[in-house]
């Protein structure tokens, strides 16, 4: 099937998990409350607790806040295709002259429009608390950009999880569990040097750590080289997206012969 085509199937399906969204508006809800729930409760019980030299611990982790809700895309898109999968909607689509690759490229766009306007409304909660942005607004847009890209690349982890366990449950649990560890054994919301030094050596080379300070030379300044963590992140969202969608292709061939 040609690339049109494929783009075409994939517009269809992006446009039926829009409609979704706006006929089940509580989905949206909860989904932008936690976020915001996160950051006043950072702000307020760690905003004082945590000492950061030459920063405000509130500036300090709201990257880190946004980066953690961006990774948590992952859960989002398990359960929706686990959820599509047992109700026998992938067969359905299995069975249309359709591409592979829309359904789930479809299901990624459509996520990527939801967590855009999450994090806006992110953004919006950090004002409201003290978060700016001090590094002009092409550096502040190019930071959002790059987050979206970075819930991408996680749905993109979603897909194979959704399409690979056997429910909705288990799709909601695989898809969340393993995000609190990743984002929080990074230097998002303690300071790197805090951390016992053969963890840093681990840390240090993780795809959270290097967004916190690509967000954090974006947003700030203050002398941070912004090219080599912005690199470093774009090469894991490659890397990430194009393994995983690849994986995701091929779990759906998989999963809809079953």
């Amino acid at each position: 099937m040609s690339v049109p085509y494929a783009v075409a199937d994939a517009a269809v399906i992006t446009r039926r998990h829009l409609k979704h969204t706006t006929r089940i508006p509580e989905l949206l809800f909860f989904s932008i409350m936690q976020p915001i729930i996160f950051i006043l409760l950072f702000t307020v019980v760690f905003a004082n607790a945590i000492k950061i030299p030459g920063m405000d611990y509130k500036n300090y982790m709201m990257p880190a806040i946004f980066v953690q809700t961006m990774a948590f895309a992952t859960a989002g898109t398990s359960v929706g295709l686990a959820d599509d999968l047992h109700k026998g909607l992938i067969d359905r689509f299995r069975s249309l002259p359709m591409a592979r690759s829309a359904v789930l490229v479809g299901r990624l766009v459509a996520e990527s429009a939801r967590n855009t306007l999450t994090l806006l409304i992110m953004v919006a909660a950090g004002y409201a608390v003290g978060f700016r942005f001090q590094n002009g607004v092409a550096s502040a847009i190019g930071g959002i950009l790059l987050l979206i890209a970075f819930a991408f690349a996680f749905s993109s982890i979603g897909t194979v999880i959704g399409l690979g366990v056997k429910s909705v449950e288990a799709a909601n649990m695989a898809g969340m569990i393993w995000i609190f560890p990743l984002t929080f054994l990074s230097n998002g919301f303690v300071g790197m040097d805090s951390l016992p030094g053969w963890l840093q050596d681990v840390v240090r080379y993780s795809p959270v750590t290097t967004m916190n300070d690509a967000l954090r030379a974006m947003f700030y300044g203050h002398g941070r080289a912004i090219a080599t963590p912005a690199l470093q992140s774009v090469a894991w969202i490659v890397g990430i997206t194009l393994v995983f969608l690849f994986l995701g292709v091929r779990q759906y061939k998989k999963a809809a012969s079953h």
